[in-house]
């Protein structure tokens, strides 16, 4: 048996990190021969919740789960991590501004970078899941600045995945048969989700997103909108803001950081741009195109990009571009 790993997640008395917890602590994550130390971060108020999680993850009875360690000091959660899975951040409360969102999370994950550089392994791979997730990573990766900033990325699957299965559902094909969608720039509103470089399997035929679906009125505006709102869709049903999606999502990004991506087939995650070949600006967490192997992601480059989704790369970037200058203000005071 290998050693165990360190795996932190904050926010861990949330509806996420419970949707999520079992997953990884099963071995679906890091492998099913991959005991697990998991250690739960969340503010202090929530202690008596975490220990009910705790209690639960004991009753599971999982042969893979070594310990569990609940905790609300930086210093014990972020210690000789393997991976951190930072879940946890302060929520748009109504009324509230964005950048009033923005100046209680740069805080936030300023402190916890800190954290990763003094106590983590610098060989730790951290995902942001918080919101605003792209610009929190970039806070965090600035804040740990001797851990490499390829080892931080940020959570687009969910979207990604809402991608694949809206043109799956309207093909009339399993999600597995469709591959290559992508989400290019910000887990929001603005992101853009593109299906141009597509290729769905319909009934054993391999044939371009485009000529599968046979509708590009809707490839280039409800798919698009239903995509990028997605998630108010599901608050507004639901209540609650998406929980199972987003952990199933969450185990998607870490598995394929763990054991790849399969040959031929790319996913979407935030991660730094830094000189890519497709003119966003660097210094940004921007969702790519990646494919995935020994741990390390690199950009699939190379695909053609026409003037309407330029337009739309080009909008979810200025979007981060002045979320990140309005976050460094914050980090500077």
């Amino acid at each position: 048996m290998a050693e165990p790993i360190r795996v932190l997640v904050t926010g861990a008395a949330g509806q996420i990190a419970y949707s999520l917890l079992y997953s990884i602590a099963k071995g679906d994550v890091f492998g099913k021969d991959q005991p697990i130390i998991l250690v739960l971060l969340d503010i202090t108020p929530m202690l008596p919740v975490l220990d009910g999680v705790v209690m639960e993850l004991q009753d599971c009875a999982l042969p893979l789960l070594r310990e569990v360690i609940p905790t609300d000091k930086v210093e014990v959660g972020f210690k000789d991590l393997d991976a951190a899975i930072l879940v946890g951040s302060m929520p748009r409360k109504e009324g509230m501004e964005r950048k009033d969102l923005l100046k209680a999370n740069v805080a936030i994950f300023k402190t916890q970078g800190e954290a990763l550089e003094k106590y983590a392994k610098k060989t730790v791979k951290v995902l942001v899941v918080g919101n605003p997730a792209n610009t929190n990573c970039l806070i965090a990766s600035k804040s740990a600045p001797s851990i490499p900033k390829e080892n931080f990325s940020c959570l687009t699957r969910l979207d990604h995945n809402r991608a694949r299965s809206q043109v799956a559902i309207r093909v009339g094909v399993p999600s597995d048969s469709v591959k290559n969608v992508i989400i290019w720039g910000n887990h929001s509103s603005t992101q853009y989700p593109d299906v141009h470089h597509a290729i769905v399997n319909h009934h054993g035929k391999e044939m371009s997103g485009f000529d599968a679906v046979n509708d590009e009125s809707w490839l280039k505006g409800d798919f698009i909108t239903t995509v990028q709102q997605r998630g108010a869709a599901v608050i507004k049903a639901r209540k609650l803001s998406s929980a199972m999606s987003a952990a199933k999502a969450i185990c998607d990004h870490m598995k394929d950081i763990w054991f790849g991506t399969p040959d031929g087939e790319w996913v979407s995650m935030g991660i730094y741009s830094t000189g890519n070949s497709y003119g966003v600006p660097d210094d940004l967490m921007y969702s790519f195109p990646v494919m995935i192997k020994n741990k390390t992601w690199k950009v699939v480059d190379g695909l053609s990009i026409n003037d309407f989704s330029r337009g739309k790369m080009d909008g979810t970037a200025a979007e981060l571009v002045e979320e990140r200058d309005t976050a460094l203000t914050f980090l500077g005071a």
